[in-house]
């Protein structure tokens, strides 16, 4: 699961990297939310929903504090935190997708944001980079431009050596324990997305979005048993389109070692204004039925996810 072959490369500028530090020095970057022990082989991930927006990186921004917010899966990491008090672990994010996006490649650069030339093992032609939604974001929302002008590139290598990597260090942690525990590791890898997502030749506004990387990164037992839950719990559920995963799920879902990934895609428009980032009135009762949907997900046998068939990666 090496995220990289490059820890060791020292850039120009790289003493800066102080910077990024300080930007957590009162607020930590991510926290671990357990109870006294874990009791099951389930690992909950909010990589989006982080609200710390230190004042360093405000100050870099041309957006004010309510545009930049645009991209937040605000209040995901509360909504599924019932697993929390059922023996699941939860790794959340308490810094803003808008400062750094670990659901990317750790160096998925675009180099039109930067002063400096990127490295040549940056991941520069993906589509998400071209997008505008790399490791360093260039945009939030629709379109909107996070900075007015270049950074420098040291900016974007403090943000990832001091923040990026230290949390899939602990998420690979995290996993490894639970694994080398119960012999195997469940990651629901937790998410929002705008209520103006549609999908189907109707136009269906889906209220979930399953992702499974089209049935590589979990056992389809698993895919199928919380698309059912909570279809039978009223919701329309989609399945991998227009999200099949990011970076994390695809990364550690590795079925055939017994470590499976999924990520499930919240609509916004069910317990939130977007408008105004307020709960709404049925936030509530969304976070009680994602607390039963991973009692009952987390209660499907252990078969389910060592009995597989032996396949090539």
């Amino acid at each position: 699961m090496a995220l990289s072959n490059h820890d060791a490369v020292l850039f120009p500028g790289s003493l800066k990297l102080k910077t990024a530090a300080e930007d957590f020095s009162v607020v930590p970057p991510f926290e671990i939310r357990s109870g006294a022990e874990q009791r099951v082989p389930f690992l909950f991930n909010s990589p989006h929903s982080g609200r710390y927006y230190p004042d360093r990186f405000l100050a870099m921004a041309r957006l004010d504090r309510n545009a930049i917010r645009r991209s937040e899966d605000c209040y995901v990491e509360e909504l599924f935190g019932g697993a929390v008090a059922l023996g699941a672990p939860m790794l959340a994010a308490n810094f803003p997708r808008a400062y750094l996006d670990v659901n990317r490649e750790p160096w998925e650069l675009d180099p039109r944001m930067f002063a400096e030339p990127v490295p040549s093992f940056c991941n520069i032609r993906s589509a998400r980079v071209a997008g505008g939604l790399g490791t360093v974001p260039k945009l939030v929302g629709e379109g909107l431009d996070i900075y007015s002008g270049r950074l420098p590139l040291a900016e974007a290598v403090a943000r990832i050596e001091t923040v990026y990597k230290p949390y899939h260090e602990t998420l690979k942690r995290l996993l490894t324990r639970t694994h080398a525990r119960f012999g195997y590791a469940v990651l629901i890898d937790c998410h929002s997305m705008p209520a103006s997502i549609r999908v189907g030749d109707n136009g269906v506004r889906p209220d979930f979005i399953v992702g499974d990387r089209f049935g590589i990164s979990a056992t389809t037992a698993l895919t199928e048993t919380a698309i059912g839950l909570l279809t039978g719990m009223g919701y329309t559920v989609a399945h991998n389109k227009p999200y099949a995963g990011g970076f994390i799920t695809e990364h550690y879902g590795r079925p055939a070692r017994h470590l499976h990934a999924l990520q499930i895609e919240v609509n916004r428009g069910l317990y939130m204004n977007e408008r105004t980032f307020q709960k709404s009135a049925g936030f509530d009762a969304l976070a009680d039925d994602l607390a039963r949907f991973s009692a009952e997900l987390m209660a499907m046998p252990d078969h389910h996810f060592i009995d597989l068939p032996l396949a090539a990666e």
